[in-house]
């Protein structure tokens, strides 16, 4: 009894010091920088800054099945896979867009550009400039699955229509913690906003 007891008194110890861990880290880490535009009943507007991403294409589109395969791929480039071997800094959050082919994206930290990125090793790695944009953003706390990101996705259409924002279809899910971290989750469902929209905020 006394070993079981220290052995869980171990593992407790060690969840804690991970906890604490993420914590510090996400204090830390560089994020994609954007201003709220407008808040609304349960979402927001929000204008992000263009910023560089590496991104990779992935063949299906449920969350279950492709975000193992592209957080996989990315983050073995900005962990040195890479010709340099050069270590990257994480970035958040980490974006996949809902589309029938999905595509995952990391942030490049704003000390880089397309001529100083190291080339991947891997050939479907991409430098991605996404230009700056207006937004529409959900969010939700927990892990993610596809069931809640469908739900959210639904949520923040029928919020904007009745409010009269006009939309694309081009929706992302955004996840801001690693697989660890077990509390103070975050997660987004954003949607880039249409010209008519943006003139009509501003």
């Amino acid at each position: 009894m006394k070993v079981l007891l220290v052995i869980l008194g171990v593992v407790f110890l060690g969840f804690v010091f991970m906890q604490i861990f993420a914590l510090n880290e996400q204090k830390n880490i560089e994020t994609y920088p954007y201003v709220i535009n407008k808040k609304y009943d349960g979402f927001e507007t929000r204008n992000y800054e263009a910023s560089l991403f590496t991104s990779v294409q992935l063949s299906g589109n449920k969350y279950k099945d492709e975000s193992g395969k592209g957080f996989s791929i990315l983050a073995g480039y900005i962990f040195g896979g890479n010709e340099k071997n050069e270590k990257i800094a994480m970035t958040s959050p980490v974006a996949m867009s809902l589309e029938d082919s999905m595509t995952m994206m990391f942030m490049v930290p704003k000390k880089f550009n397309k001529e100083t990125l190291p080339q991947p090793n891997q050939s479907q790695i991409k430098f991605q400039q996404e230009p700056a944009k207006t937004v529409a953003a959900i969010s939700f706390g927990g892990w993610a699955n596809d069931e809640k990101i469908e739900k959210y996705k639904q949520k923040l259409i029928e919020a904007m229509e009745t409010e009269g924002i006009v939309y694309s279809n081009r929706f992302y899910y955004l996840g801001y913690n690693p697989p660890f971290e077990f509390f103070n989750r975050k997660n987004e469902i954003i949607v880039e906003l249409k010209i008519q929209t943006i003139e009509l905020e501003n």
